[in-house]
């Protein structure tokens, strides 16, 4: 009966404060739902004044939306540097392969998926049982080191 009550005081001033730190009204209701799912959690939070619990229900939603922009933007930046190299370079394919040959296999295995078969991180993470976030990292040491190897080349 307090989670109601709780609730019924206030259900508008939590979406009030969601829809002015969010982008989109959406993502104002998806704040407001994970704060109210967290809140059931804390038993002794419908003990304490109302002032009080508005201002835990605005810490967790603020903290929420910084989680996900976070979040959003490491993605980001990985799949831009992934999808679009620094430099096209325009190289025969003997020269290619024997430059994917001076990488580990595995390294080697990455890029070929990556840049020929045209896959992404998420679908090479499944493939091989690991995380995409790892695929990425690995993309990453395989281009610098391919990198590397150019340089060292000219």
């Amino acid at each position: 009966m307090e989670a109601e009550t709780m609730h019924e005081n206030l259900k508008d001033d939590l979406l009030r404060f969601a829809r002015s730190i969010s982008r989109h009204e959406q993502e104002a209701y998806d704040l407001v739902q994970d704060a109210w799912e967290k809140s059931l959690k804390q038993e002794a939070l419908s003990e304490l004044p109302i002032y009080k619990q508005r201002a835990w229900f605005f810490r967790v939603m603020k903290n929420r939306l910084i989680d996900d922009r976070r979040k959003e933007n490491r993605l980001s930046v990985w799949e831009e540097e992934l999808e679009q190299p620094e430099e096209p370079l325009a190289m025969h394919r003997l020269e290619t392969t024997e430059l994917l040959g001076r990488l580990t296999p595995e390294l080697s295995d990455l890029v070929f998926k990556r840049y020929w078969l045209g896959m992404n991180s998420k679908e090479i993470g499944e493939q091989l049982g690991i995380p995409a976030a790892t695929v990425r990292y690995k993309l990453r040491y395989a281009i610098n080191k391919l990198r590397n190897f150019l340089e060292d080349d000219l």
